[in-house]
């Protein structure tokens, strides 16, 4: 297995992804037969049982700036990888996908993290802003505290959805100088243009897709505004109905952006993608009822030695069902990617989720 002392190399870089790429080729995913449509899915897999209450153990981390953040444990070997998770859009450590990837990785006996977004878990936290789509200073904080734990143990994060997006920021924005102990990632389902995603979500189903998400992140804006009272107008943000008027309203003026455009524009992970010089897994299906494949950094993808892509017809977001039955559904995405890491760091399971 590799060491955080491994070079990043292209040479050695290309070697282990064309290993890893051959591992991921075995495994293409196929839909479940009760879930083939995009948003069945989606559904189905926002619908995944989280961990269960004893899986993991709470940590309250206190930050730079006075706030604080819940990271979330389930501890392996020691001296194996540990792998974190970066959660999606108002996501937490009960999301579904946490589970079906804790599974993956305490089978491979690797230790288990989950960094959840401030505001998100179920407790509001102390500062005026909250967490957004491009917030990496939080992920920088706590993969710098990990290392500094454990120096010679190897850091593996994966990102979700607005996690994937945070993930790939943060790696391009480091490039050359992200942590040694940091050897691999992987990014499911991301976002790379937030203002077609937005603008997909505002959209689609009537724009039933915003409004999932609006249903708890007015609250909390509105929660927000009574803590720091006079920083947002109460009645326009219980009344938006849109990502574009909320992040107009709330994301843009409580994280330092002129409007929710300059928010979008400035913080799409796909332009820090060149810099990026990690090997990472890019995960996502064409037919992403939240992303649509026209956003793809197929160029990024195709001049990078560190970029690798698992891109599938079908899959929904963040849900890739391929087995199981309604409310125990297999999920290919998470075996994907714990095939992907163990393979690069030279240590391929030899027991694999059933496909």
């Amino acid at each position: 297995m590799l060491s955080p002392a491994h070079s990043c190399a292209p040479a050695a870089v290309a070697e282990r992804l064309a290993a890893a790429r051959a591992e991921l080729d075995r495994y293409p995913f196929r839909p479940v037969w009760w879930a083939r449509s995009a948003l069945a899915q989606t559904v189905c897999g926002a619908w995944t049982r989280g961990p269960r209450e004893d899986a993991l153990r709470l940590e309250r981390w206190d930050l730079p700036d006075g706030d604080f953040l819940r990271v979330h444990f389930a501890d392996g070997d020691p001296d194996a990888p540990l792998v974190l998770l970066l959660h999606g859009l108002e996501g937490s450590c009960r999301s579904g996908y946490v589970a079906h990837l804790l599974r993956e990785v305490i089978r491979a006996g690797w230790s288990f993290a989950v960094m959840e977004f401030r505001s998100c878990g179920g407790e509001l936290n102390r500062a005026m802003r909250s967490y957004h789509s491009g917030a990496t200073d939080d992920l920088d904080h706590v993969v710098a505290r990990l290392c500094e734990l454990r120096p010679r143990r190897p850091l593996c994060v994966v990102g979700y959805s607005l996690g994937g997006n945070v993930l790939l920021k943060w790696l391009g924005e480091q490039g050359e100088r992200a942590p040694a102990q940091v050897l691999a990632a992987a990014a499911v389902s991301t976002p790379f243009d937030l203002e077609v995603a937005a603008r997909r979500c505002d959209e689609r189903y009537r724009g039933l897709i915003a409004r999932h998400f609006l249903d708890t992140l007015i609250p909390k804006a509105l929660a927000k505004g009574r803590q720091h009272p006079g920083v947002l107008d109460a009645d326009a943000v219980a009344s938006c109905r849109t990502f574009a008027t909320f992040d107009d309203l709330v994301t843009a003026p409580l994280h330092g952006f002129r409007d929710a455009q300059h928010y979008w524009r400035s913080q799409s992970c796909a332009q820090f993608l060149p810099a990026v010089r990690r090997p990472t897994l890019l995960v996502s299906s064409a037919d992403d009822p939240l992303v649509p494949a026209s956003v793809w950094p197929h160029d990024a993808i195709a001049e990078s030695p560190y970029l690798i892509a698992q891109f599938s017809e079908r899959g929904g977001h963040c849900a890739f069902v391929s087995g199981g039955v309604p409310g125990w559904p297999v999920r290919w995405a998470e075996a994907q990617v714990l095939r992907f890491l163990s393979a690069y760091l030279g240590d391929v399971p030899a027991e694999r989720a059933r496909i």
